[in-house]
């Protein structure tokens, strides 16, 4: 080991390890890490999950490929899963709680949801708080998670979602779930910022991150749920029909967005097969979203999505100025839909006006 090496901080090293693909060195910063008196929680929260959000802002950056952000992903699981076998046995004394048995919690991603590392971090800093943890991973089916409570009869579920797309599916969930007679306690960028969607969505209970979660299961008892929500009569404003025809036509919105954009975006025509893929793609995550905030009604939430794709894109040498033409085009398909065209216009308002002066130069 290098002088230099020995000047980095852990998290600087568990990085160095994570980032170049160097798994027996990230699982030796974690062990290491212990060995000098630090928490297994808070090598959880304060070493692991920092630099997993690390990784995401590299690869936002597009200073990561997708494969490195998967393998950097894969090596701090493997670390967690390291930790967690060093650990066994030592639950509760690790994060000075001296407590066992609090009752059995089933953590799982809801379906279709493959960020399972949050997921993964609550499961464990909960074993270390003394409770029995059945931990079934990322892209959870509803029907699966359902008969898994029937079976072992949990005290709680733990919801967990990153991507705000998935929010319907976790309606479902909480919906299935508490018709069980079991609560749901929400968790993950999905939520919203402030926990906003998980209220909307009726879960019993939120949590911003893994600590807090644990605390509020240290407090008490969630309270189970007197009767299912029915997710029409949460969410009235869907009675116009517009998220299910949106969600439904999706195939054939991007299909059109597509083929208009080589006469509006004429830089198209000369992109590769692949970059006409990932063209695709970013369309279909843009109606995907919209169709999202027509679930939630809330405009905002489709504009801070097309916000953080501009910024992606300039990142990766796109110009921002593409996404216009193709919210143009979709406005000119849903222009009997208001409020579709309503979010339409205002996420291509909040492009616009920030950066006026970028795009004209862009356009020049």
């Amino acid at each position: 080991m290098t002088h230099s090496t020995l000047s980095l901080s852990p998290q600087d090293l568990l990085w160095q390890a994570v980032s170049t693909g160097d798994e027996h060195a990230a699982t030796s910063t974690v062990f290491d890490a212990l060995e000098h008196g630090l928490p297994a929680q808070e090598v959880l929260l304060e070493l692991i999950a920092p630099v997993q959000r690390r990784v995401g802002e590299e690869w936002a950056a597009n200073r990561l490929t997708v494969a490195q952000e998967h393998a950097a992903s894969a090596i701090n699981d493997r670390a967690i899963a390291a930790l967690s076998h060093r650990t066994a046995g030592a639950a509760g004394t690790a994060a000075g709680t001296g407590a066992a048995g609090k009752g059995r919690v089933v953590v799982a991603c809801v379906d279709g949801e493959w960020h399972g590392l949050p997921a993964r971090l609550l499961s464990e800093v909960l074993k270390l708080r003394g409770w029995t943890v059945d931990h079934l991973g990322a892209q959870v089916t509803t029907d699966h998670l359902i008969e898994h409570i029937h079976q072992t009869g949990p005290d709680l579920v733990a919801l967990s979602s990153s991507i705000a797309t998935r929010l319907p599916t976790a309606h479902a969930a909480i919906t299935a779930v508490q018709a069980t007679g079991t609560p749901v306690l929400v968790g993950g960028a999905a939520f919203g910022r402030h926990g906003q969607y998980a209220a909307l969505l009726g879960a019993d209970a939120w949590a911003p991150d893994a600590k807090a979660a644990a605390d509020r299961l240290d407090q008490g008892p969630l309270k189970r749920p007197a009767q299912a929500h029915q997710p029409i009569d949460d969410l009235p404003h869907l009675d116009d029909q517009e998220y299910t025809m949106v969600a439904r036509t999706k195939s054939r919105l991007v299909r059109t967005v597509m083929a208009g954009l080589e006469d509006r975006f004429p830089a198209l025509r000369a992109y590769t097969p692949a970059q006409r893929g990932h063209t695709a793609e970013d369309v279909a995550h843009i109606t995907d979203f919209l169709a999202t905030a027509l679930y939630t009604d809330d405009p905002e939430l489709f504009t801070t999505f097309l916000t953080w794709t501009a910024e992606i894109l300039t990142a990766r040498g796109v110009p921002a100025r593409s996404l216009i033409p193709a919210l143009d085009i979709l406005g000119e398909e849903l222009k009997d839909f208001p409020r579709a065209a309503g979010m339409l216009a205002q996420a291509t308002d909040r492009l616009t006006q920030p950066h006026r002066g970028r795009l004209a130069r862009e356009q020049a």
